[in-house]
């Protein structure tokens, strides 16, 4: 449990609140949590969809767990201390993001199962939906765009989820996704209809 520091605040309410913003947007707020191996296609679905959003004039933000790191997190490693800080902030952030009315995609491997718990309770269960990318890790492996799993494989990074460190599986997810079988394109069509059904966005044509 994070230590709680900071003393003699208070919580300062604003005038415009979510609704408003949630209208003038014409969408309603939602964090698409995208969970997965490295190589699953988490971050090529998220921009795809990303994009798909913002073709059809909808205010769409992706975080993405390189580039966080590059940035907010960039203080943190890959112990399991650190990436459970790791996805706490991202749950903070998606909160106002969903506060704010903006339909955010994150892009993280979160391998925890009680970390991803705590982010759908920070950002409140009605706004959450898990998107698992349940892509085989052969598949990945073969992939890896990055690199990473041949040097994980000849021991040059330790601790990497799929080789020598744990990713638990979501058990409830949403939706689930296999890169190997659907396009990025053909991943942001499911995407986009599955908004539409929890009424996050309007249909096409309404």
């Amino acid at each position: 449990m994070t230590k709680i520091k900071a003393t003699n605040i208070t919580w300062h309410e604003g005038h415009v609140g979510r609704e408003e913003r949630e209208k003038l947007l014409n969408q309603r707020g939602a964090l698409i949590w995208m969970t997965g191996l490295s190589g699953s296609g988490k971050s090529t679905i998220a921009y795809t969809l990303e994009h798909a959003l913002v073709q059809r004039k909808h205010l769409a933000y992706v975080l993405d767990g390189d580039n966080i790191r590059h940035g907010l997190n960039k203080n943190l490693g890959f112990s399991a201390e650190d990436r459970t800080e790791n996805i706490r902030r991202i749950g903070e952030v998606g909160k106002l993001f969903v506060d704010a009315g903006i339909i955010t995609i994150t892009a993280f491997i979160s391998p925890y199962r009680a970390d991803r718990a705590v982010a759908r309770q920070t950002v409140g269960a009605g706004n959450f939906f898990e998107v698992f990318c349940n892509t085989p890790i052969e598949v990945c492996e073969q992939r890896d765009p990055k690199g990473l799993y041949k040097k994980a494989r000849a021991g040059e990074i330790k601790g990497f989820t799929g080789v020598d460190d744990p990713y638990e599986a979501p058990e409830n997810p949403e939706l689930t996704l296999d890169a190997s079988k659907v396009s990025p394109q053909e991943a942001a069509v499911m995407l986009c209809e599955f908004l539409e059904g929890a009424g996050r966005i309007p249909a096409l044509g309404r």
